[in-house]
C-alpha cells in the first residue's frame, strides 16, 4: 500500500512539474512596437488589421531559426501572419541595400505616408517622400542605419504587427488596398530610435 501511495505521489509531482525550457519557444518581445500609422484613405489599413471571420488569439512573436542564414522559419511566419513572403523579402532586401548605400530617395519610396518620425526627440509628421529625403539624416541616424543593415534575414522577428529590424528600429508591414486585403503594398511603417 505504501508503494502505491508513493508511486501516486511521484506521478502527481511529475504532472505538476513545469516543462523544461524550450529553445524554440517564443521569446518575450521587449522591442519597441511601431507607432500606429494613420491614413487619410478610408480603404487603407495594415494587413494585420484586416478583420477575420473566426477571431483567434493574437499570435505571439515568432522566434527565428537558430541556424545561420536559414530563411525557412521567417518565410513561413511571414506567409502565415502577413502574406506572400516573396513580396516582403524583396522589400526587406531593397530597404537594407538602400540604407547601406545611403540612398535616401529609394528609402523614401518604400515608406508609407503620412509617416511619423522622431527627430531630435520630437514626433514629426512627414507628409511625403520629398519631406522624408530632406530629413533623412535625422530620421535614419547612424544607430538606426546600423540596426537595419546588420539585421540578418534569418533572424528577423515576425508577428501580426509586421517584420521587425533590430530592437524595433524599423518595421515593415503590408498596407491593404481593399477591404478583403487581396491587394496590398509592402511598406516601411516605422523607423524610430529605441533608446
Amino acid at each position: 500500500m505504501k508503494k502505491l501511495i508513493g508511486m501516486a505521489m511521484l506521478l502527481a509531482l511529475a504532472a505538476c512539474r513545469a516543462p523544461a525550457p524550450d529553445s524554440t519557444a517564443p521569446a518575450v518581445d521587449t522591442a519597441k512596437e511601431p507607432a500606429v500609422a494613420t491614413s487619410t484613405a478610408p480603404t487603407e489599413m495594415p494587413v494585420s488589421a484586416v478583420p477575420v471571420a473566426d477571431p483567434a488569439p493574437a499570435p505571439s512573436p515568432t522566434p527565428t531559426p537558430t541556424s545561420a542564414d536559414d530563411p525557412t522559419a521567417v518565410n513561413q511566419s511571414i506567409d502565415d501572419l502577413l502574406g506572400d513572403h516573396e513580396r516582403y523579402q524583396a522589400v526587406i532586401h531593397q530597404f537594407q541595400k538602400a540604407v547601406a548605400d545611403k540612398d535616401a530617395a529609394t528609402v523614401a519610396s518604400l515608406v508609407k505616408y503620412p509617416f511619423t518620425a522622431t527627430i531630435d526627440g520630437k514626433r514629426v509628421d512627414i507628409a511625403n517622400g520629398e519631406a522624408f529625403v530632406q530629413q533623412y539624416d535625422k530620421i535614419v541616424t547612424p544607430a538606426i542605419a546600423n540596426a537595419i543593415t546588420q539585421q540578418k534575414y534569418s533572424e528577423l522577428m515576425v508577428n501580426y504587427k509586421g517584420v521587425m529590424f533590430g530592437s524595433g528600429e524599423a518595421w515593415i508591414n503590408g498596407i491593404c488596398k481593399d477591404k478583403a486585403c487581396r491587394k496590398f503594398d509592402v511598406r516601411v511603417v516605422a523607423i524610430q530610435p529605441t533608446s
